[in-house]
C-alpha cells in the first residue's frame, strides 16, 4: 500500500468516527425479538422463516391463560409519573435521561437533541415498525411518534398489575423491552388492546410484535387471555 493511499484510508476513517460522535446518530438496524430479549436493541424486525416462527410459537405457548379483570382502580399514576427516571431493575434506568428520550434515542436515526443536553431528543427519523411509514419527526409535532407499551398498561392492570409492588409497576412502565416509539396514530388505535383486539397493520411484523407482547409478559408472569393467546399464535404461522 501506497503512503497515499494509506492517508486516503486513515482520513476516510477519521470522517466515520466524527460522523458517528456528532449530534445525528448512525443508521439504527431493527432486530428481531428473538435475538433482543433485553430489549435494548432498536425496533422491531419480522420474524419470517419456518425455524423462527416455531421458537416464536414455543414461547408464547409458555403463557398463562385467564380472564381479564376487572379496571378498578386503574390510573396512569398507578405506573408511576409519565416516562420518569424512576424505575431501578431495567436497561436505561437512572441514566439521567426520561425513559421516552432514551427510547427515541434507540431507535431513530439522525437523532438531534436539543442544545447543551445529551438527554433531551428534538428531532429524528422514524421507520415506525407497525406501519412502515418513514417519519421525519420534529419536538413541535411530538404526537406523530409516540412510545407504545406493547403490553398496555390499563392491560397489565386488568391481568394482575394491582398486586405487584410499586417497583415491578415502575419497571413494567418503563422496560425497554416493553417499549416501541411508533405511529402517533396507530398507537391511539390500539390504545388498551391486546393482540385479539389489535394488530400492527403492517403484515409482516405481525408475528414479531406478538412475539414481543409474549416476552414481556412472560418475564413479569403476566397472563394473557385466552383470545389473546389463539390471536398470538396464529400469526406465527
Amino acid at each position: 500500500m501506497s503512503t497515499k493511499d494509506a492517508i486516503a484510508i486513515l482520513a476516510g476513517a477519521v470522517i466515520v468516527a466524527s460522523f458517528v460522535g456528532s449530534a445525528k446518530s448512525p443508521a439504527a438496524t431493527a432486530a428481531s425479538p428473538l435475538s433482543n430479549a433485553s430489549g435494548t436493541l432498536p425496533g422491531l424486525a419480522p420474524v419470517l422463516s419456518d425455524g423462527d416462527k416455531a421458537r416464536a410459537r414455543a414461547l408464547i405457548g409458555r403463557l398463562r391463560v385467564k380472564g381479564r379483570g376487572p379496571n378498578t382502580g386503574y390510573a396512569r399514576s398507578r405506573y408511576g409519573e409519565n416516562w420518569a427516571d424512576t424505575a431501578t431493575g431495567v436497561p436505561f434506568a437512572r441514566n439521567g435521561c426520561r425513559t421516552r428520550d432514551d427510547l427515541l434515542a434507540r431507535d431513530g436515526t439522525g437523532v438531534e437533541y436539543r442544545p447543551g443536553s445529551s438527554c433531551e431528543v428534538v428531532a429524528l427519523e422514524l421507520t415506525d415498525p407497525y406501519t412502515g411509514r418513514l417519519i421525519s419527526w420534529h419536538k413541535a409535532q411530538a404526537d406523530e411518534v409516540q412510545v407504545d407499551h406493547v403490553v398496555p398498561l390499563n392491560y397489565g392492570w386488568r391481568m394482575g398489575a394491582p398486586r405487584w409492588p410499586m417497583s415491578k409497576r415502575l419497571d413494567f412502565a418503563n422496560d425497554p423491552l416493553n417499549l416501541l416509539p411508533v405511529d402517533g396514530r396507530a398507537n391511539e388505535e390500539k390504545d388498551a388492546s391486546g393482540p385479539a383486539g389489535w394488530l400492527p397493520p403492517q403484515r409482516r411484523v405481525r408475528c414479531a410484535y406478538v412475539t414481543r407482547f409474549a416476552q414481556v409478559a412472560l418475564k413479569y408472569d403476566l397472563p394473557v387471555t385466552r383470545a389473546d393467546k389463539n390471536a398470538m399464535l396464529a400469526q406465527c404461522r
